[in-house]
């Protein structure tokens, strides 16, 4: 992470006052992918609260704990359904167990996957898209150099920072990231614009 820093802050003087301004950030990557996509899936379009009573509703459907793909293929929509998901995030769900049992998203070799390769994989997931991706890369894996350019914190608070007026487009975020070098840490300058807008996702 020193060398994520000196680097935005040597090249990118925008990127040197917010990084004097907010404290390190602190990503912890954990294994537990398949979980962790099931969470996505399940906090998409919710409020934080909202998204913990849903998660905790639906592992109180399997005695407490997080279900296995195969478990949750034994129940069908349905019951799925009584814990407050909507039909289709339950299809949701049902798709990524189905996918991961059958070796469609197999995770044993996920992490030697580059990114893009990772982001075609899941997003043959239903319900899975590039941001969903992108937060997973970034908040799961501990990836260092993911641009999630189309997300809308990222694209206004780009657009406050670099002046333009008006919210720049995915692919004008692309060409200020390579203009200020953020290539090989991306996901911290990242960190580093959610922080201006107070608007982490995470």
């Amino acid at each position: 992470m020193e060398d994520a820093l000196k680097h935005l802050s040597d090249i990118d003087p925008r990127m040197r006052e917010l990084i004097e301004q907010y404290p390190q950030p602190t990503f912890l990557p954990h294994k537990n992918y398949y979980q962790e996509l099931a969470s996505s899936v399940i906090s998409q379009q919710l409020s934080v609260k909202a998204a913990a009573t849903i998660e905790g509703r639906f592992k109180d459907l399997f005695g407490g704990v997080f279900p296995s793909p195969e478990q949750i293929l034994q129940k069908d929509i349905e019951e799925l359904r009584t814990v407050g998901l909507s039909r289709p995030k339950a299809g949701y769900i049902q798709d990524l167990a189905t996918k991961v049992i059958d070796g469609t998203v197999d995770f044993s070799a996920i992490d030697s996957f580059s990114n893009q390769e990772i982001v075609n994989k899941l997003t043959t997931v239903k319900g899975i898209g590039e941001w969903t991706v992108h937060m997973f890369l970034i908040f799961c894996m501990g990836r260092l150099d993911v641009l999630p350019r189309g997300d809308l914190g990222i694209r206004n608070g780009v657009g406050k920072l670099y002046g333009f007026q008006s919210v720049p487009t995915p692919e004008e975020v692309a060409l200020i990231a390579e203009k200020y070098y953020w290539h090989p840490y991306e996901s911290v300058a990242t960190w580093y614009i959610w922080q201006s807008l107070n608007n982490s996702p995470k």
